[in-house]
Formats: C-alpha cells, sequence, structure tokens
C-alpha cells in the first residue's frame, strides 16, 4: 500500500540562505533546483512571499477584516513601547513599507491578538497564533499552484529553496522565523 505522506515527507526541500555564492550552492547541492522564494524572487516563486500582496488573507481574531499579505498583517499587529497596531499595513500593496522597527518606535511589547484586542501576545506565541495560522492560509488559499509546482520539481530533484533567514524553530526567538522553512515543511507534507 502507497503512504503519499510518507513519500511527501522524503523529498528533499532544503532551506538555504539567499546569501550563499553560486559556487557554494552548485558544490553542496549540484542540480538540485535553486529557488528563491522572497520578495526579490522572480515570478511565481515570489508569490511565496509573505511580503506577497495577495489580497483578502483573514487578520486573526478580528472577523470581516482582511490583510493584503501575510507581512502586512503580523506588523499591523505589533505593538512597541511608543506606538499601538497600524491597521495601515494592512492595505499595503507594494511589498516595501511594512516593517515597523524597535528603532523608530521602541522595544516590541507583542503583538495584539487582533485590531481591536486587549490582550498582548508575547513573541513565540504571535508566531504560533497569528504568523503561522496567516501564513498557512495563505499557502493553502493562495499559493496552491506554486506548492503544487514544487511539489512536483521535489518529486524529480532536489529543490533549495532561497531566503534571507534559515530559522525552522518556532521557539528560537533569537532571529526572525523562515518562512521558506514552513513552505519546505509544507510541501513535504509535514505538520507544525
Amino acid at each position: 500500500m502507497s503512504d503519499p505522506a510518507g513519500s511527501l515527507r522524503s523529498m528533499a526541500v532544503h532551506v538555504v540562505s539567499r546569501r550563499r555564492g553560486a559556487a557554494w550552492m552548485a558544490k553542496t547541492h549540484p542540480g538540485a533546483a535553486v529557488i528563491d522564494v522572497t520578495s526579490k524572487g522572480p515570478t511565481p516563486w515570489v508569490h511565496l512571499s509573505p511580503f506577497y500582496p495577495h489580497g483578502g488573507i483573514p487578520v486573526p481574531f478580528t472577523p470581516e477584516v482582511t490583510g493584503e499579505s501575510v507581512e502586512g498583517i503580523w506588523q499591523a499587529l505589533k505593538v512597541f513601547e511608543g506606538a499601538d497596531v497600524d491597521a495601515t499595513k494592512l492595505r499595503i500593496t507594494t511589498m516595501t513599507g511594512l516593517k515597523r522597527t524597535v528603532r523608530r518606535f521602541g522595544a516590541v511589547r507583542g503583538h495584539r491578538a487582533g485590531l481591536e484586542a486587549t490582550e498582548l501576545l508575547p513573541y513565540e506565541e504571535a508566531r504560533r497564533r497569528v504568523y503561522l495560522p496567516t501564513y498557512r492560509w495563505m499557502l493553502e488559499n493562495r499559493a496552491q499552484a506554486e506548492v503544487a509546482e514544487l511539489r512536483a520539481l521535489a518529486a524529480e530533484q532536489e529543490v533549495v529553496l532561497l531566503d534571507y533567514t534559515t530559522n525552522s524553530d518556532v521557539t528560537d526567538l533569537s532571529t526572525p522565523l523562515s518562512h521558506a522553512a514552513l513552505v519546505a515543511r509544507y510541501v513535504r507534507g509535514e505538520e507544525g
């Protein structure tokens, strides 16, 4: 009896820093399909970037409110010492001007559990309750064709996904979470 989930998990899909050079890539992953899934990547792979403005992405804990991009939602719900939520981030369609920084607004206090909520989620909990479900919704509802194409590629050859960060551990708060790592897990059919 075949195990489709098991065959998905055996796919060779890796995440590598976009900053690695072509020579390193050729030596370490010879013959691999190298795909840049960042906001600088080519079409159609840029559609996997959290910055890509798919539109109509539900904002967690905020019924009937949507955002253009996963990153816009993440940034909109972020709360700083000197600034609360910023719903204008939900409407940005240019993939620029989304980031809200500690340099400008002070230390991050957390993420609101919805635009109107009083509850502040700590960073790891916000990753689990805001970022992960929002990104997964985007994969399942806005990037099905890209996911299917990655699965088809990975069934034939090794695939390397390029991202700016390679952190796949939701509990590692020292560095941003890699969306490419989330894509790799999803393509392989892994939960979490």
